[in-house]
């Protein structure tokens, strides 16, 4: 399949639940590699946030190739067979470039995102300055509100069109604004069960973090399993 592509299928509500379930099955395939996998793309990730700048950038622009190392990792679980270590680096192997295109993508995307949201709190703090009474404050409260809100409305679009445009791209090869158009179409198609997928994952967040954090060791490669599992239901086997 290329281009033509319309989104894949809509799914039921209850996939949302199942795609966790399934993840997690295929996180019971290799448990040891799987935490070992994410601690070490935790310490690479913890290592570029002490580049200034660079690091951040070096960060958008990579999480699209490990996360689609990790996908190809999935499908050879999936197929019976192993994942290794070195998957977490396999996407700097396999569609490295339109990877990498699509981190850059999504630096622009956050970009457009931030802009209003900047200008909405700034110029509320700013009438806050220039009042220096309590209805500024007010206002100041009003604004931040506003712009935070303005921001989750800018930002489902935005992890709508990435989620599912790693594996479009490893595994079908589709080109990154191919990929990022037909993942935002098959979420859109499938708003119910990423509804339950999303009240479900926030929930095995909050049970994870009590332990210290520990319990992310599971969820974090579950959920990047859910994604692969996901991009099967609705996309169909590559």
């Amino acid at each position: 399949m290329g281009e033509s592509m319309t989104g894949g299928r809509a799914v039921g509500a209850g996939q949302g639940w199942t795609w966790i379930a399934e993840g997690f099955g295929l996180f019971k395939k290799a448990p040891g590699i799987w935490i070992a996998v994410v601690v070490i793309l935790f310490v690479i990730l913890i290592v570029l946030t002490l580049i200034p700048l660079l690091g951040a950038l070096a960060t958008f622009l990579l999480m699209p190739v490990f996360i689609g190392g990790l996908l190809l990792g999935c499908q050879a679980l999936q197929g019976g067979g192993e994942l290794e270590l070195s998957h977490l680096f396999a996407g700097f192997k396999q569609q490295t470039g339109n990877l990498i295109v699509l981190g850059a993508l999504a630096i622009g995307g956050w970009i457009i995102v931030m802009l209003p949201v900047v200008a909405i709190a700034g110029t509320g703090a700013i009438l806050a300055v220039l009042r220096g009474d309590a209805a500024g404050i007010a206002a100041l409260g009003g604004s931040f509100m506003l712009a935070w809100l303005v921001a989750v409305a800018l930002s489902l679009p935005i992890y709508m069109a990435l989620w599912f445009a790693p594996a479009l791209v490893v595994l079908r090869g589709m080109a990154p604004v191919a990929a990022i158009r037909e993942s935002f179409l098959g979420c859109l198609k499938n708003i119910l069960p990423f509804l339950v997928y999303s009240i479900v994952v926030m929930v095995l967040g909050i049970l994870a973090a009590i332990p210290l954090g520990l319990g992310w060791l599971v969820l974090g490669p579950t959920l990047i399993a859910s994604v692969y599992v996901s991009y099967r239901d609705i996309f169909g086997a590559s």
